[in-house]
């Protein structure tokens, strides 16, 4: 595949799309993306948290799904969907060139129909199933009518801006390593390794524990290589001294 992207990545944004309590531990999770905008004046839009309906009734929305025996939402409002977020950057839905999907499950795939026009980039793996994975197979969304660019492997997204294809959480799970002027180089990892205490924890409950153990230690050798910084796809501890928008890493 041919860099889709011209210019280098000059900043990010952590997006908070609200804050979830996992019934296992429990532990609180906050549920983010991340917007990444380059010199060439291009916007990239990482996952976009929970479908609306959990803004407008957690509780309903929660049965509908039947998502109660995982956890529970414990705070998400408008202002943590994808149209609140971009506002604090003083960005719209127009100013996104490029969605990219992590993986398809409820927490990161919630505004997937919402950007009409917008080319999404997606993993084969997770694009060739018949609905996106949603919530134990509960599959209650369709996949809408995009312009989709599939990842096969690992590729270079643009200069400075590489997509990590990391199966194990998810069948397409997709990591990625960015080089900010200021930062240097930084992880996101996703839910490829969702909090540092995981890898430990020899990723249970995985889609494929073999292949996340994998995947999890090769994003780790690249990010000592690189010697970057590392976001977490759902930290407990990092969640809170993580920037979120309006501010950026740059």
């Amino acid at each position: 595949m041919q860099p889709l992207l011209q210019g280098r990545p000059v900043r990010l944004a952590v997006m908070d799309y609200g804050l979830f309590e996992v019934h296992a531990g429990p532990r609180t999770i906050g549920i983010c993306g991340f917007v990444i905008q380059t010199d060439a004046q291009e916007t990239v839009l990482i996952d976009s948290g929970f479908p609306a309906k959990y803004a407008q009734d957690a509780e309903a929305a929660t049965a509908e799904d039947s998502l109660g025996s995982f956890g529970r939402v414990l705070s998400l409002t408008e202002e943590n969907l994808p149209d609140g977020q971009l506002a604090r950057l003083g960005l719209a839905r127009a100013d996104v060139d490029l969605m990219i999907q992590s993986h398809t499950h409820i927490d990161h795939v919630g505004g997937l129909a919402e950007f009409a026009g917008v080319p999404i980039l997606i993993a084969e793996a997770e694009r060739a199933l018949p609905r996106p994975l949603y919530w134990s197979g509960q599959q209650a969304m369709e996949w809408p009518d995009r312009d989709y660019r599939l990842v096969t492997e690992d590729m270079k997204l643009g200069p400075g801006f590489d997509v990590l294809l990391c199966p194990g959480h998810a069948p397409g799970q997709l990591a990625f390593m960015i080089e900010l002027p200021q930062t240097g180089a930084v992880l996101l990892t996703s839910d490829a390794i969702s909090r540092a205490s995981e890898v430990d924890e020899k990723f249970a409950g995985s889609w494929d524990e073999a292949l996340a153990i994998h995947h999890g230690a090769r994003l780790m050798d690249m990010a000592a290589q690189r010697r970057a910084m590392v976001i977490y796809g759902h930290s407990p501890e990092q969640w809170p001294t993580l920037r979120k928008a309006p501010e950026w890493y740059r």
